[in-house]
């Protein structure tokens, strides 16, 4: 793996059901609502009636002084149990979102195989590597944490469960 290739795998746990989880996750144009690192979604184009070849731009601050942007197009969705999206721009790879349910629980892993290209960072990755996967670290932190608050509040509920599904991310 080259200096500047990351292989970055977070677990977020919920006491919460796997639809409620998932749909939490699905909402991509929602996370700016829950998730304080993600300032801003933007749909790109639409995908298919199940999402995949949505395009979206997120852009997102970091714990350390930077920002990122980058497009992201769903490859592949399994409901309630896989989603992929390929990334472009200021970082480029792939997310694969996992979830899995553990009785009234569900577990969801995220991997994210990614490479940097803004000039700075791809100089600066050999020295910074510890620094970037801190920096994934703490701003995934805070989407579990934002997640958790979401769910406790009931604001991902039967009545969003219901509702037509939006292009995923």
């Amino acid at each position: 793996m080259a200096a500047r290739e990351f292989v970055l795998v977070t677990h977020w746990h919920f006491d919460a059901p796997i639809e409620r989880v998932w749909t939490l996750i699905e909402r991509t144009d929602d996370w700016p609502l829950w998730w304080p690192a993600v300032r801003a979604v933007a749909t790109l184009r639409e995908g298919d009636a199940r999402g995949i070849g949505a395009v979206r731009r997120l852009s997102w601050r970091t714990a350390l002084p930077y920002s990122l942007s980058f497009d992201v197009e769903v490859t592949q969705i399994e409901p309630l149990a896989f989603i992929e999206g390929r990334a472009s721009g200021e970082l480029d790879g792939v997310g694969q979102w996992t979830f899995a349910a553990d009785g009234e629980r569900t577990v969801v892993r995220y991997e994210w195989r990614v490479e940097v290209t803004k000039p700075w960072m791809r100089l600066m990755a050999p020295v910074l590597r510890p620094a970037f996967a801190w920096n994934h670290g703490k701003v995934m932190s805070w989407g579990e944490d934002g997640g958790r608050r979401r769910l406790a509040l009931g604001e991902v509920c039967d009545a969003q469960l219901a509702a037509p599904p939006q292009p995923l991310l």
